[in-house]
């Protein structure tokens, strides 16, 4: 079977496997709007199981991710009604390397893993663009759901008909420098911090910005990206839940980043790094740590593909 999710309409399956990237949103001001999927990725693994009830088999289990059934549940039930399949229980498993609740889209390889997993078990034909469709209505937003997908840097926005997204290659020389703190951030928590209304000079100001973001992605231009990244939007009101947050984007400037932002809502740092010196990349790693040492760091590119259906029988 192959790997990149185009299965046989009349087949089902008895088990799959789908590796979902994690994404870094926001890249400044670009909230709920701009994403970029990373080589960091989590593995779901869901295999029917007789009756109707939802089983999550792995680490990533309700006393570690309060919550992770009903999210399953939500997206199982929102598939099998929009593609009009018979529901069915199944035994699912997450497993890999982004981490919870840290502003890399572990949800959202949740959800993205295990609607399009439930595509190919059931041989529903929904494709990238279904899926992604529903884990944009599940979410509410699409800036992780786009480039999980998809791949790539990704511009997207509600529409009438559901979503629209714009995709871009990222040039392959660019090196993501993510700082992982020891804590985290909850979304919620992070969204209550944000006010009610915007100064027009701020929305202006985020207007411009977004637009110069991705016209250097889309033009594969990402020195002029330098000084970019000032945003106004929603870093400031999180920075008191990561008060390192200044310091760390301004030590990693500083070695060689182009820029850096808050990933999603935190706690993650990402600076962006657009050769690949990977000698510069690691002194931006350590320049960022210097901030925040109780952190982790890795050092990757863009992933270019989004999801990708791995096996199934």
């Amino acid at each position: 079977m192959q790997g990149n999710g185009d299965f046989n309409m009349n087949e089902t399956h008895n088990h799959v496997v789908v590796r979902v990237p994690g994404t870094t949103a926001n890249l400044g001001s670009g909230f709920d709007v701009l994403g970029i999927a990373l080589k960091l990725y989590n593995r779901v693994r869901i295999e029917r199981a007789p009756g109707k009830a939802i089983r999550i088999t792995s680490p990533l289990a309700e006393e570690a991710r309060p919550g992770a059934t009903a999210m399953v549940a939500e997206a199982a039930a929102l598939f099998f009604r929009r593609a009009r399949q018979r529901g069915f229980g199944f035994d699912i498993s997450i497993t890999g390397d982004v981490p919870v609740a840290r502003g890399l889209g572990s949800s959202t390889t949740v959800l993205v893993g295990t609607l399009a997993g439930l595509d190919a078990l059931t041989g529903a034909g929904l494709g990238k663009e279904g899926v992604f469709q529903l884990a944009n209505e599940l979410e509410g937003h699409p800036d992780n759901a786009a480039p999980a997908t998809f791949g790539g840097f990704t511009a997207s926005a509600p529409a009438a008909e559901g979503a629209r997204v714009a995709r871009f290659a990222v040039p392959t020389k660019a090196r993501f420098v993510v700082l992982v703190p020891g804590f985290e951030v909850r979304t919620a928590d992070a969204r209550r911090l944000l006010p009610a209304e915007y100064a027009k000079a701020d929305v202006v100001h985020a207007l411009g910005r977004v637009a110069m973001v991705t016209a250097a992605f889309a033009s594969r231009n990402l020195g002029s990206l330098q000084g970019m990244y000032d945003d106004r939007v929603h870093q400031p009101c999180r920075t008191p839940l990561i008060p390192a947050l200044p310091r760390v984007i301004a030590n990693g400037v500083k070695a060689g980043a182009v820029g850096g932002w808050l990933s999603g809502s935190g706690s993650t740092i990402v600076c962006l790094v657009a050769t690949d010196d990977d000698g510069r990349a690691a002194r931006v790693g350590k320049a960022m740590q210097r901030a925040l040492p109780a952190s982790w760091l890795h050092v990757v590119g863009a992933d270019a593909a989004g999801y990708r259906v791995e096996a199934s029988r």
